[in-house]
């Protein structure tokens, strides 16, 4: 995963697809014939500006400084019914999990979602029509073809979400990075201070008899964060393409755990309600700090609707389990 500023994952860019080719208005002639009818070939297509997806890339890098993609114009119609060469497309590979959007509208247009799958960004202009088309009985020998319909200039913007099996939710020094370098080989940067995250950290978590799922601890989300504040925004839409959620809160909270666990519910839903459709766990972590008369306490307080575990990532206290846990509400899905 590229880490630090090398992850990528939102960029515009100028997507300027190919003119049609004109179609000919050539009349046939040869030695035998001195005044032929009309044989001249349609345009070549524009050429188009396709997204691909791709495994072997992470994040949308590759194109930050790529703020023109033009791709090649057809080529004009020949006599004798030739057809002119089609402009080449520009194929630019993407992550999968790439969102298409027009950067007038911010309509979204589509999402790369599988390797290999290929979908037309920017249309290419269409041929021309030759004069040999136009020929009727009223008109035989038409002078006059169709120039090529011009290619398509947009701003276009990608946006890369991050496809994960399990998003980590919690605010800044909730335990997360933590959680993540304890149960993959993922090497975050670790800090007990706001936003130590500022690109998602992905981590392939190893399970029992050599199965696996991905992890993918996503910045600390601070009140506010759907609103725009901090740097929420930009990280509220990687949990959108997690299948599990799991909430994280330090038993150290200055809050109770259900405070702090409406508050991060809150953040999500007001960015889009449809993350509540998601199934959620809790998780209180740092509970190595807790005797055991303290966990029952606080266990009456717990938000009653969403199974939990106490965890310590540095105690090692209860990581099985919670990958059990896990395990199995990913493959209910």
């Amino acid at each position: 995963m590229a880490q630090g500023s090398n992850f990528v994952d939102y960029v515009k860019v100028c997507c300027r697809s190919g003119h049609g080719g004109a179609g000919s208005s050539h009349l046939h002639r040869d030695k035998f014939t001195a005044k032929g009818g009309p044989d001249g070939g349609d345009g070549g297509r524009g050429g188009h500006i396709i997204l691909k997806g791709s495994t072997q890339h992470w994040t949308l890098l590759h194109l930050k400084y790529r703020k023109h993609i033009i791709a090649e114009s057809g080529g004009p119609g020949g006599s004798a019914l030739r057809t002119g060469a089609n402009g080449q497309d520009e194929i630019l590979e993407v992550p999968l999990g790439t969102v298409a959007k027009d950067a007038e509208t911010g309509e979204i247009l589509f999402e790369i979602t599988e390797e290999g799958e290929t979908k037309v960004l920017t249309a290419g202009g269409k041929g021309g029509l030759g004069n040999w088309h136009f020929k009727s009985s009223t008109q035989q020998t038409p002078r006059f073809s169709q120039p090529g319909l011009p290619g398509i200039e947009q701003w276009v913007i990608l946006e890369l979400k991050v496809l994960a099996d399990v998003g980590l939710v919690g605010f800044p020094n909730a335990g997360k990075s933590t959680l993540l370098s304890v149960v993959s080989a993922a090497k975050p940067e670790i800090a007990n201070y706001p936003f130590t995250t500022l690109v998602p950290n992905l981590g392939i978590v190893s399970y029992r008899d050599n199965k696996s799922f991905v992890m993918a601890d996503i910045p600390g989300i601070i009140e506010g964060a759907s609103e725009g504040k901090g740097l929420g925004i930009r990280f509220l839409r990687h949990i959108e393409r997690n299948s599990v959620l799991l909430f994280m809160v330090p038993a150290d909270t200055d809050r109770t755990i259900e405070e702090e666990y409406n508050i991060l519910l809150n953040e999500l839903t007001s960015y889009n309600d449809e993350l509540l459709t998601k199934p959620r766990l809790l998780v209180v972590t740092k509970s190595d700090m807790l005797d055991e008369e303290l966990e029952e306490q606080m266990k009456a307080e717990l938000p009653k609707d969403i199974p939990y575990i106490f965890i310590s990532s540095v105690a090692n206290k209860n990581i099985l389990p919670l990958k059990d846990m896990l395990w199995k509400v990913i493959n209910e899905q």
